[in-house]
Formats: C-alpha cells, sequence, structure tokens
C-alpha cells in the first residue's frame, strides 16, 4: 500500500455501551493534548504524585504502594499475582467468570499451586465454598476475586471471603477492572490486600493504565520475598523506584496516559463518589427494568447484579451478531456479546463513567427494541424505555 492511498484518520464517534472501553470524558481528551515532558522532568514527576495522591482518594486508601502500572487492566491483575505469589505457593482463585479464570491461568504460570473455586457463570462465588477451600487447602498465600466480573454482569459480595482470607492468615487480591469509580470500592475499610483496576471504564480514560494498590502488609511480603519477581516489567520493587522513593528510571512513562488519568480521577472526585455510584446504580437499575419490560431475561443472579454493566440472555430465535451489528452501523450503538461458554448467549450492556447517563439507557433500549422487533421479537412497543423513564423518575 503505498503512502498515498492511507486516508486521513477518522474513526467514528460510537456511543459505547459495551463491557469497554466507555467512552471518554471529553476534558480527558484535552488533557491528553499536554505537551509530552521527559520522564524524570520534575513537573513531570510532580504529577505523577499528584496522580498517585488522586489515585488513593478513588481507592479510598492511605497506601502508599499505590500507582497506576503501564498497560491494560490484565496488566494490574498480572502484577497483583506477580508480586505477591512465588512459585510453590498456594493460591485459592475464586473462578466465575472470564477474569477470575484469567487470574488463575496468570498464577498457574507464575510457578502457583491454585485451588479453584468455581460457580456457575453469572452467579455469585459462595463465601462457604471459599471457607471449604481454605481448609482443605492447607497454608495459602492468597486469595484472589473479582469484584465486578464483566463476563457476567456479576457484582460480588467481598465482606465474608475477605474474613475469611485473613482468618487463614492469606492475602487478598481484588479485581475492581469494572466497579472501581462507579461501585463503591473502599480498600482500607474492607481489608483489600492488593487492589487493581483499569483506565477505560468508570474512570473515563482511554485503555493503558493500570490502577494497582498494596496494602503495608502486602508491601512487606513483597519485600521479604526468597526469590526475584519473574516479571522485570511488573516488578513493583523497581516501579517504586520510579514512581517514588529514589526515582531511578524504569520505563519510559506513557505521558499522555498519565494525563488523562490525573483528569480522569479529578473528574471523578469532582463528581464525588458518592453521587457518582448513586448515578451508576439509579442508570443500571433502569436498563434492568427496561430490559424485563421488552420480555427479555437478565443473566446474572438477582440481587447481585452490577449496575455498571448489565447481562441478558439472547432470546431463542434472534441472531446475536446480526443484532450487534445493526445496533453499531444503523444506531451508531455498541454493545458487547458474551465470551467462553456464554458467546452467542447473552449480550453485555456497560453504562460506565461518563456513558452511564439517562440519555444513553434510552437509546439502548430504544434500538434494541427496533432491532428484536425487525427479527420477529414479539414485544410491546414502547414497554421498555417506559419502564426505564418511570425508574429514572424522582419519586
Amino acid at each position: 500500500m503505498s503512502e498515498r492511498s492511507v486516508s486521513d484518520l477518522n474513526p467514528p464517534p460510537r456511543i459505547l455501551l459495551g463491557a469497554g472501553p466507555a467512552n471518554v470524558h471529553p476534558r480527558v481528551y484535552q488533557a491528553m493534548m499536554a505537551p509530552i515532558l521527559g520522564h524524570l522532568d520534575p513537573d513531570f514527576l510532580h504529577i505523577m504524585d499528584e496522580t498517585k495522591d488522586l489515585l488513593r482518594a478513588v481507592f479510598r486508601t492511605q497506601n502508599e504502594e499505590t500507582i497506576p502500572v503501564s498497560g491494560t487492566g490484565s496488566a494490574g491483575m498480572e502484577a497483583a499475582i506477580a508480586n505477591l505469589l512465588e512459585p510453590g505457593e498456594r493460591a485459592v482463585i475464586c473462578v466465575a467468570g472470564f477474569f477470575g479464570d484469567r487470574i488463575a491461568e496468570m498464577a498457574s504460570r507464575y510457578g502457583g499451586e491454585v485451588t479453584r473455586v468455581e460457580a456457575e457463570w453469572g452467579h455469585i462465588i459462595e463465601a462457604d465454598a471459599v471457607e471449604a477451600a481454605l481448609k482443605a487447602a492447607g497454608r495459602t498465600k492468597l486469595v484472589a476475586i473479582v469484584h465486578a466480573e464483566t463476563s457476567t454482569g456479576i457484582h460480588q459480595p467481598l465482606h465474608d471471603i475477605i474474613r475469611l482470607a485473613h482468618d487463614h492468615d492469606a492475602l487478598v487480591v481484588v479485581d475492581t477492572v469494572t466497579s472501581l469509580g462507579g461501585c463503591e470500592v473502599a480498600v482500607d475499610d474492607w481489608g483489600i490486600d492488593a487492589c487493581h483496576s483499569a483506565s477505560q471504564k468508570c474512570l473515563c480514560c482511554p485503555p493503558g493504565m493500570a490502577p494497582l494498590t498494596l496494602s503495608p502488609n502486602a508491601a512487606s511480603v513483597l519485600r521479604s520475598r526468597e526469590t526475584k519477581v519473574r516479571s522485570w516489567y511488573l516488578d513493583m520493587t523497581l516501579l517504586d523506584n520510579y514512581w517514588g522513593g529514589r526515582r531511578a528510571y524504569h520505563h519510559t512513562a506513557p505521558m499522555t496516559m498519565v494525563y488523562a488519568l490525573r483528569e480522569g480521577l479529578r473528574v471523578v472526585l469532582e463528581e464525588g463518589l458518592e453521587t457518582r455510584i448513586a448515578r451508576h446504580q439509579r442508570n443500571g437499575q433502569a436498563v434492568r427494568a427496561g430490559l424485563e419490560a421488552m420480555g427479555l431475561t437478565l443473566h446474572a443472579q438477582e440481587g447481585y447484579r452490577l449496575p455498571t454493566l448489565t447481562s441478558v440472555r439472547v432470546p431463542e430465535g434472534i441472531e446475536d451478531l446480526k443484532l450487534r451489528r445493526a445496533l453499531l452501523y444503523d444506531h451508531n450503538i455498541e454493545i458487547s456479546g458474551g465470551l467462553g461458554p456464554l458467546a452467542g448467549k447473552i449480550w453485555r450492556v456497560g453504562l460506565m463513567g461518563v456513558g452511564s447517563s439517562a440519555e444513553n439507557v434510552l437509546a439502548v433500549l430504544q434500538a434494541l427494541e427496533q432491532e428484536l422487533a425487525a427479527q420477529g421479537f414479539r414485544l410491546e412497543k414502547g414497554a421498555g424505555v417506559a419502564a426505564a423513564d418511570r425508574a429514572l423518575s424522582p419519586d
């Protein structure tokens, strides 16, 4: 292909209502236009410190070891496992979806002896099952669990599982990729030892940064390792020397992504965590009410459904991919299909960050109604939008 045959970059401005990424806040785009600085420029070091402080506020933690890892959410996940688990150590991993399975795979690759606690995809992990696994496993280094399972729409309760893990002297690793900034996450109050997330969902930023925080206990475990962290790039002892301490060169930080995350966190805190969580909860309830009024069946276990991402079953006789393509090309709306064993069986509707709005709730329901009807699905016209509108209206 010749240079002249390549047109100017002009991607369409989609309404991103899938499992992620979510739409980016305009202020974040503006921040990304700031000039690039050297990775050890004093002004950039100051921006790094501000970003860490903002992250602590959103994580609700005082942890000194709090940084954004340069990489997507999976880099944060892998950093948590790589730094805390040594070869031969036991890890109890809760698997009720695609991302719990990913944590288990990472733990195995780092030489961990993995005990899987499994639940059907779309159901929570029960605390009794974790307790039984801990008793059977013996000495356990860590328990890992996904707070917001993106593949199923489950909002996992954590308190009893964290208590059980600590009763067995195990660290607790929690994935908050689809909950941080949209659901309640309180690292210190809940006793989480390692918590990782991602920039591209409720934090209103592009993908590329993975917030990670380690408790003092987890940091102490890291410093007392008998073996080096197997991943050089994700070694927190090296990253800490760049993000704090000696300010020693480790890698060239993605400056524009740091700018983006800093501004996204400012947006979160200016709205207020409690207000923001309530907004996500309200819009999540509204889209669920609308989907059910249309005659669709929600997939995630009742009582444990995420406000940031709703899973709904594909009705019998409806072509999954055909409908999602129609939403994308005819309505400019992206929703996600299922992963793994749920591929072709569910849709995932995300309402995260700036994308969690009443306007988007009504838009996606109206578009879904039109495309379902086009495939012969019988429904009452306008029922979904009307139900959502009632849920959005003040009492």
